[in-house]
């Protein structure tokens, strides 16, 4: 399939990921492929930008990444991720080679790769939430431990006194529930993963949960408490909210032109540092 409308999404903070946008415009412009260029801090802003478009680049790293997915996930439109951040675990190109393999991409060469996603509902909100990465249920501003009682398929868990909760999926596993202390699944799989945040006298154990779990997390606490999706989206939670997490109805899907590598020699590489 050809690309007839491409958008690029840039991270604002990164002068070089601005200036990478502006050269894949040029090309764009060049060929005579339709095309329109945001900030990954406004793209959610202009959804009639992602109409009709067949693939988004996103210039910047991983949370670049999050922030299109908010924007085009539900539309089905295909990322293909450009690394100029630090470890780049969702971004398909180096930036030096991005302009090369474009024709080819331009063309319909390569292929999909399609990832599980979360959904939360916070009863009486009305909105569902996506996320690629993770669900985080945590503490607010002030630096005490709130209690939250989870619930899982309706059977009472374990009541976690913490600074949070996290639910990741596989994609999120090697994010900040890995940094907690959570396993790392494979990418394509579609199971969940809860993770407690510095447990104090309670659960410490990270569980993984089915792709058909449903998750309650239920707030107990004097101060408010906050929900974070993907880090780009937050809530403050007051006493006695209820978060629901199962999985989401959509996937986010990836186009990749390189051919399937190890995931665990490319996991290996990222930890230790190497881009």
């Amino acid at each position: 399939m050809k690309m007839k409308k491409v958008g690029i999404v840039f991270n604002p903070l990164v002068e070089a990921a601005k200036t990478k946008a502006v050269e894949l415009k040029s090309y764009l412009d060049g060929v005579r492929v339709a095309n329109w260029v945001r900030s990954s801090w406004e793209v959610a802003q202009h959804p009639q930008d992602v109409n009709g478009t067949d693939l988004l680049l996103s210039v910047g790293g991983d949370g670049t990444i999050l922030r299109a997915a908010q924007a085009v996930v539900a539309a089905g439109v295909p990322i293909l991720g450009i690394n100029l951040g630090k470890l780049g675990f969702m971004t398909e190109l180096a930036a030096g080679e991005a302009l090369e393999k474009l024709p080819e991409v331009l063309n319909g060469g390569g292929w999909l790769d399609e990832r599980a996603m979360l959904e939360a509902q916070v009863a009486g909100d009305g909105k569902t939430y996506n996320a690629l990465n993770d669900i985080v249920v945590a503490r607010g501003a002030i630096a005490r431990i709130v209690n939250i009682e989870a619930v899982i398929d309706g059977e009472p868990f374990t009541t976690y006194r913490a600074d949070g909760v996290i639910v990741a999926t596989a994609t999120g596993s090697t994010g900040y529930a890995l940094a907690a202390g959570g396993p790392v699944l494979s990418p394509q799989a579609a199971e969940m993963v809860l993770v407690p945040i510095l447990p104090h006298l309670s659960l410490s154990h990270p569980l993984v949960l089915p792709a058909s779990a449903a998750v309650d997390l239920k707030v107990n606490t004097s101060n408010p408490a906050t929900l974070s999706v993907d880090g780009n989206i937050n809530l403050t939670l007051e006493d006695g909210a209820m978060v629901t997490v199962k999985r989401s109805k959509v996937v986010a899907r990836f186009w990749r032109v390189h051919s399937k590598v190890s995931f665990y020699r490319m996991l290996a590489q990222k930890l230790k540092g190497n881009k």
